[in-house]
């Protein structure tokens, strides 16, 4: 048995014992600290429970002692406990402090405080956007001298986090342990919580084209326009969303008699035209009897309880309703279950939304006055029921991974469904570890220039926290861009993770031609872009499931040490090996050396008002695919090299592939390749490596050398050493 299978059956076999025995060795602890792995360290305060913290939520394996804490150990907790709160103070001196999940404002979260509780909070107005959708009890640090180290409370319950004099968490609970990562630099830092709270998995490659979404698309006669209306304009798009207009009567798991009368028509039509399709379900279930999903959850006791023992009732969009208990495996797997004739009309992906959860009534007013709270939820009192694997509790402790446990148990479903497929999933709530189970957005922004800005650092933020897979609303959610600020947005937004236009219902049109032809060529470009980096975007998602580092970074990533790199908010990394420079940014902080601005798809970003400029990093190989206009027709057989050679005349790069779909590459069902190249003389020889076994046709491969100024060009087949001349 290796070392990935054993860890396996230990989880498995830990899951399945009574919580009682996982409790027992620390039920009642004393401080105490040790090391968990290399530089890996966890502190426990006096008193710790395990009845109120574990399993834990966030990490993958129950953290096992290693060694001894040595006498060298920088950062040490102070624990303590006041007026019925407790409390984990570190002290972190001069460093530069990042992470902390989904989150407005700077980039460099120093001197911030923020309130970790998932709250529906549109447009971020809310307590000034100090609590968003998502919880991440995380903060990254970088010294000075590049040195990382990165500190994890491992605590669901409704907690403060002060950036103020160090780190500071303030919860609502019960004494709770602390994990910190020392690392030499921030890579390593990030790749350690990527092994402590899991890596994504490898998504489908249509999941990385560009998405176009509405609240809402309808009727199927409109979904069938906007589609129509992409392929006709030659503008690349590979999904189109359904917000919950396609229900009926905003039922969950229904489909609208009179707008979508026929979704396996609608599903089978946007296959026909290349694109797949992403389905909304909330988890609010519409309280009406003879409404199949209520009856069968009712039947089956899957509603979150109140204080009292009854049924929580809550308004959300089909009027009043109640919630699943996903603290409970067999609700999970009732959920679950829900997906398969769901799915079998022709669904590819869902979006699970308003999953905070969000309810527009607090049943508790008084309450919310008591504890401060003017969000929309469940009482914090509710009861979780719990069960094998996870203890009974209040809704205190469960409701910051209400909608991660939502979307673990989406996600089986989805699978269930179609088990040759990768599920995807995106969700507006989560919690650290959800990077597992699900892709996220920043939520309901605003199309406001001030939004288009903070999207930078949000992302990288969510980012430098482990959830990879993430990116705003392209164009803002509420309100009416105007063509000048879509244009722009597009411009970026075609470089995040997650690349999606989405817009509130009764909102100005925000496709892509909705602007005008100027906007709308601007609009093609962008997108253009992102399609012929797709072989690029693959590789970093493919070291993302693999170890976990971030596909877009802050651009201190190119050099820890340099501390003028630190704030920069503006311009931007995509994996280590670009940087893109929005043209609104003026005088931004890039890193030393000759980094070159290189063309993707001809365009020229000097001389346009809205493409950004795209960096190459000296020393850095990267690969290009033909333009497609849907993934369905994305392919290696043809690739383009730009290469910027580093100051010893040479540069590498990489490029994977797989089939795009299933699970064959984890059977090493793939092609690694990898490319360098080495000046000798008034020549650049650019040789390949291959490794894997997924078969494919690639036979061209075609270089841009960006050298003093020039653009000097060579081609030759995947098995040749191709000569540059300079």
């Amino acid at each position: 048995m290796n070392t990935s299978t054993l860890k396996t059956a230990v989880r498995q076999a830990m899951l399945v014992l009574p919580l009682t025995l996982l409790f027992t060795s620390c039920m009642e602890t004393k401080n105490q600290s040790y090391l968990i792995g290399d530089n890996i360290a966890i502190f426990y305060p006096e008193g710790f429970s395990g009845e109120d913290h574990l399993p834990s939520l966030a990490l993958i394996d129950e953290p096992q002692k290693v060694d001894q804490l040595g006498y060298g150990w920088k950062l040490k907790v102070e624990f303590s406990v006041l007026d019925g709160k407790s409390i984990a103070h570190i002290n972190t001196g001069d460093a530069s402090l990042y992470g902390t999940g989904e989150v407005t404002g700077n980039l460099l979260r120093n001197n911030t405080e923020i309130s970790l509780w998932n709250t529906d909070n549109f447009t971020y107005k809310l307590d000034d956007g100090k609590r968003l959708y998502q919880s991440h009890p995380w903060v990254l640090g970088v010294r000075k001298d590049g040195s990382a180290f990165g500190v994890l409370a491992d605590n669901t319950w409704r907690q403060n986090l002060y950036l103020k004099d160090g780190i500071t968490f303030t919860a609502d609970s019960k004494p709770f342990r602390v994990i910190i990562i020392e690392k030499e630099n921030t890579t390593e830092v990030l790749k350690e919580l990527a092994q402590l709270t899991g890596k994504m998995e490898m998504p489908p490659l249509w999941s990385l084209g560009y998405q176009q979404c509405r609240w809402s698309y309808f009727p199927d006669t409109r979904v069938a326009e906007v589609a129509d209306t992409f392929r006709i304009k030659n503008i690349p798009c590979d999904v189109i969303w359904m917000d919950i207009h396609y229900m009926d009567g905003n039922r969950v798991f229904t489909f609208s008699e009179k707008d979508f009368p026929n979704p396996e028509k609608t599903n089978a039509y946007l296959h026909q035209k290349d694109f797949k399709s992403i389905w909304m379900i909330d988890p609010g279930v519409k309280k009406e009897k003879g409404y199949h999903v209520y009856d069968s959850g009712t039947k089956n006791k899957v509603w979150v309880q109140t204080a009292d023992d009854e049924d929580f009732v809550g308004r959300v969009w089909p009027g009043d309703c109640v919630f699943p208990d996903f603290t409970n495996e067999e609700v999970n797997q009732w959920w679950a279950n829900l997906y398969k004739p769901f799915m079998a009309t022709g669904i590819d992906g869902v979006w699970n939304d308003m999953n905070e959860p969000a309810v527009f009534e607090n049943t508790e007013e008084n309450e919310a006055v008591m504890n401060g709270l003017t969000d929309m939820t469940m009482p914090s009192d509710n009861k979780h029921r719990g069960g094998e694997l996870l203890p009974a509790s209040s809704h205190l402790r469960y409701h910051n991974v209400y909608g991660y446990l939502m979307v673990k148990a989406s996600r089986e479903g989805i699978l269930k469904a179609n088990p040759e497929k990768r599920p995807f999933v995106l969700t507006r709530s989560n919690y650290i570890g959800g990077q597992r189970y699900a892709a996220t957005w920043t939520g309901d922004n605003a199309s406001t220039w001030a939004h288009l800005k903070m999207s930078i650092p949000m992302s990288i933020n969510l980012s430098l926290s482990g959830q990879p897979f993430n990116g705003p609303d392209i164009g803002g959610f509420e309100g009416n861009a105007t063509p000048n600020l879509f244009a722009h947005w597009m411009a970026i937004g075609a470089f995040f993770p997650f690349s999606r236009a989405h817009s509130i219902n009764g909102s100005k049109p925000h496709e892509p031609w909705a602007f005008g032809k100027k906007v709308e060529e601007s609009c093609r470009t962008s997108i253009n872009r992102r399609y012929r980096l797709l072989p690029y975007y693959y590789t970093l998602f493919q070291e993302a499931s693999a170890i976990g580092t971030p596909v877009m970074r802050p651009v201190f990533m190119a050099d820890d040490k340099d501390l003028s790199l630190r704030k920069e908010q503006e311009a931007f990394m995509i994996g280590s090996d670009l940087i893109i420079v929005p043209k609104w940014s003026k005088n931004p902080h890039l890193p030393k050396g000759d980094w070159k601005i290189v063309s993707i798809d001809g365009e020229n970003s000097a001389d346009d008002k809205y493409q950004a400029d795209v960096l190459l990093r000296p020393g850095a190989i990267v690969p290009l695919c033909n333009l497609a206009q849907s993934t369905v027709d994305y392919s290696t057989d043809e690739i383009t090299l730009l290469v910027n050679l580093d100051e010893s005349g040479k540069a590498k790069g990489k490029l994977y592939t797989d089939a795009g779909e299933g699970f064959a590459y984890k059977n090493k069902e793939y092609t690694m390749v990898h490319y360098k190249a080495i000046a000798n003389g008034n020549k650049v020889n650019i040789s390949t490596k291959f490794e894997g076994n997924y078969f494919n046709t690639q036979s061209k491969i075609n270089v841009k050398l960006y050298y003093k100024g020039e653009v000097i060009e060579a081609t030759g087949g995947y098995t040749d050493t191709i000569t540059v001349n300079l």
